[in-house]
């Protein structure tokens, strides 16, 4: 009997740590690692479909459209019960999302075409909780990571060259639309910091529904 509910355990923490790999890896676009909490016994938790604690961690490279980007993300009361609206629920969802000054770049890069691939460095000052993009021509942009209404804004502070202080703006307003618009699950950002390699936003989101199959987050699919 032992040997069988040992069996048991390994085999379902495997097959759910497979399922809920390829879900977070589709919703981040990047390889991710999953582990579970211990407490009760994991295939108890599987068997009931009420998991108490899953850890997320993604492998850095991106998480969707933000370039060098890693996700370290807690869940809490897990709930795979399924109504005609949801597929369950999770009580808790913390995440913890660092942005390297590297990455900044390429994505600014990637998604502000001809603009963004005259940026040649990011750079950051923590004391003034400011990134300054430098760019071809000695132009120079200064801005501040804020959260607005839940959401992460890159605030411009000084334009140094040719472009407007408002175009730029603008620019970067459409690209920061585009990366927290594309949050599932309710995620909000809630607070954000400046470090001498990049950018940390925590994020969370609180009694979030698993969308259903019908729905437009097609990587939830699986569960």
């Amino acid at each position: 009997m032992v040997i069988g509910l040992t069996g048991g355990e390994l085999f379902a923490r495997h097959k759910a740590g497979s399922l809920l790999v390829s879900v977070a890896e589709c919703v981040v676009e990047d390889n991710a690692s999953v582990s579970f909490g211990v407490n009760p016994p994991f295939l108890w938790q599987h068997i009931t479909g009420h998991y108490t604690n899953i850890s997320v961690e993604t492998g850095g490279k991106q998480v969707q459209a933000a370039k060098g980007m890693t996700a370290d993300v807690a869940l809490s009361d897990i709930r795979l019960q399924g109504t005609e609206d949801s597929k369950g629920t999770i009580g808790s969802l913390n995440a913890t999302l660092t942005w390297t000054s590297a990455g900044i770049k390429d994505t600014v890069a990637e998604n502000l075409p001809g603009v963004g691939a005259l940026v040649t460095d990011v750079s950051t000052d923590p004391a003034a909780g400011t990134i300054t993009m430098q760019a071809v021509g000695d132009t120079e942009v200064t801005a501040k990571p804020v959260v607005n209404d839940g959401n992460l804004d890159l605030q411009i502070i000084d334009v140094s060259g040719p472009f407007e202080k408002d175009t730029v703006q603008t620019a970067l307003d459409a690209l920061m639309t585009k990366l927290n618009d594309a949050y599932p699950l309710g995620i909000h950002a809630d607070s954000v910091s400046v470090t001498d390699t990049g950018v940390v936003g925590k994020f969370s989101s609180q009694n979030a529904s698993i969308p259903n199959d019908g729905s437009d987050d097609a990587c939830f699919a699986k569960l």
